[in-house]
Order: C-alpha cells, then structure tokens, then sequence
C-alpha cells in the first residue's frame, strides 16, 4: 500500500485521463468509471475513503470529438495543472498513414514537467505512442498492443517493447505504467487501485465489474501472420504456397527443392526476409491452424496435432504451450465459442 493511502486525513491521488482527438471513448470512460467506482461504491478503506479524484484533462476544456466521433467533456486544462500524482493516456486509434508524432507539444511538455514532479506516467495500449514522445520511455521497457508493435518499434526504436505482455512496470520509481492490447486497461486500473488503496480494494473492484487480471500474457491472443512486404520475390512465393502446404510432411525441404535456390541461401534469405528460421515459421503457421480447430471444433487435441502435421502428440502439445503459454486444453477452455454465439 502506498504512503499516501497509508495515513488517514491524506489527500485523494489526482488522476489526469488525458484527452485528445484520437483517444477511443471505450478506454477513457472504462477507466474513468473503474477508478471513480472506489468512492462511488465505498469500496475504500476507511483510512481513505476517497483514495481518487479522476478528471479528464486536455489543451482545453468544453466538448471533444473523440476518434469514434462520440464528444468528450474535458474538466480542466492542463495549462491549470501544476502538480498531479497520475498521467494516464488512454488508447489512440492509428490512422491509415499511422502516428503523427509532433501535434501535441504543449500536452508532451507538461507530461514532462508532471514527471518531474513526481507523477506515475502511464498508457492503457496504444497510449503509449503519445508517451513516447516526451522520451520518458528511451531505454526503457514498456508494452504496446501487438498489432501496432511493428509500427511503434520503427518509430520509436528507443524503447524496448514486449506486446506479449498485458502490463509493463520500469522506470526507476517505478513510474512508468504501460498495458497491452485492448482491454489490458483493466490491468492497469486494477494495478493502481492495489498501488494506492491497496489489494483488498482491488479485489473489490475486479469483482464488481468482473475483471481480471491478464495472468497469462498476451501470447494466447496474438495471431501470427507472416510478413510478406519484403520485397524477396522468391521467399513471398514460397511463403504462399506454405500457406496452404504447412501440414506436409518435411515441409521445409519441400519448399526449398520448390525453389530455384541452395539450401544454405534460401535459409539465409527466408530468415532475412521474414524474421524467422523456415522451421520456426512452419511451426507458427500449424500453431495458428491448431488454434483456430481448438477453438471451432469439437476434435480431439491428438487429431489435430496430426492434422497440422505432428505425428507426436507430446510434442505438438510442448510446442503449443511453449508458444501460446496455455496448454491444448486451457487454450480450449479459454478461447472456445460458446454455444450460444454459433450459427
């Protein structure tokens, strides 16, 4: 439990919910009513019966269009904030042509300043890509919704990111608070509710909105896709027709003897093209059929591993946990569509 919670008569922990044009409505108002909800629902300690005070801040009060079109009111300017003990910028929706660093000088300047001064500095997904502009986050480790990590690396090459995980903690007070895909806003929400009021409040929380916590990683819920704007015709060619060939027996050898390279080449070449050793690659593929039958059917783990190409159960089962982190079954259990949303 933090100091400030620890003492009775203390001040709340100001929340600054940072709004901007791009912030999705569904994150900023979750984590507004999340965070207000310890008070709302006397879910406080009585040491501290108003651990929060939340306020959605911006460049300027009034009404704002947020990136679903739905208008947002901003409570207070920062240029009228001097001093707050939480930033949290929630996600942002990446147009077409991805993040336009450089808009919001004056929000990065006093992200900075509040830094300084003490403030958590924290991202709920892709939050984070506005963060990352103050610098805070160089050399530093932080998450980021994996389906815009290849965006946010090559943009920000600085700071070490991990979208298979849903919460990332660094900085040297432990200050800097990134989450992961999507609903990994709870996570974060959750992780300041026990920061500041401690884990018993959490608890509470979690299950009057039916949250949970992330234990697993985001891992089960990345799906591979091979890269194929490479440029390397011959790889993309081999890569296509893997797409449909996976479960072949030796498939490696079947695409190099396919090809018009040696051996030693068309490895080097695949590697440099796609990231990843041809073997590896082959495994990812069969991986993401097991999931998509785990999560369709009703066949038995052991026939799919045979039908995206192992004849050793054991070892696709390792495989599999290895790579998604759950087990066969757990994944089953997990991502399974119930029997009320089928056709």
């Amino acid at each position: 439990m933090s100091r400030r919670a620890a003492h009775a008569g203390t001040p709340p922990v100001h929340v600054s919910l940072v709004a901007v044009p791009d912030v999705v409505v569904s994150t900023l108002a979750g984590l507004f009513d999340v965070l207000n909800s310890v008070a709302a629902f006397g879910l406080a300690s009585p040491s501290n019966r108003v651990p929060f005070r939340v306020e959605v801040v911006g460049e300027r009060t009034g009404p704002l269009g947020l990136a679903s079109g739905v208008p947002f009111e901003v409570q207070r300017s920062i240029a009228r904030i001097a001093e707050t003990d939480v930033i949290i910028v929630p996600s942002v929706l990446l147009g077409a042509h991805g993040w336009r660093t450089g808009r919001y000088a004056a929000l990065v300047a006093w992200v900075k300043r509040m830094h300084a001064r003490g403030a958590l500095v924290c991202s709920a997904c892709s939050g984070v890509f506005l963060l990352a502009e103050t610098g805070l986050f160089d050399r530093r480790d932080a998450t980021v919704h994996f389906a815009y990590a290849a965006a946010f690396a090559e943009l920000y090459p600085a700071v070490t990111i991990h979208p298979e995980r849903a919460l990332v903690i660094s900085g040297e007070r432990e200050e800097l608070v990134s989450s992961g895909a999507s609903a990994t806003w709870h996570d974060l929400a959750l992780h300041l509710i026990a920061r500041h009021a401690g884990a018993t409040t959490a608890q509470s929380v979690a299950r009057l909105f039916a949250l949970q916590w992330h234990q697993d990683g985001l891992a089960p819920f990345i799906v591979f896709e091979g890269k194929l704007d490479h440029g390397d015709a011959e790889i993309a060619a081999a890569q296509r027709w893997l797409a449909t060939h996976f479960a072949v027996a030796h498939p490696v050898e079947a695409m190099i003897e396919r090809s018009r390279l040696a051996a030693r080449t068309f490895k080097r070449r695949f590697a440099a093209a796609t990231g990843l050793a041809p073997l590896e690659y082959v495994q990812r593929l069969r991986i993401e059929d097991a999931k998509r039958r785990l999560e369709r059917t009703d066949a038995p783990v052991d026939e799919i591993a045979w039908r995206v190409g192992y004849e050793d159960p054991a070892f696709f089962r390792r495989l599999f946990k290895r790579t998604t982190a759950l087990a066969p079954g757990a994944y089953r259990k997990r991502f399974r569509i119930p029997d009320f949303a089928r056709p």
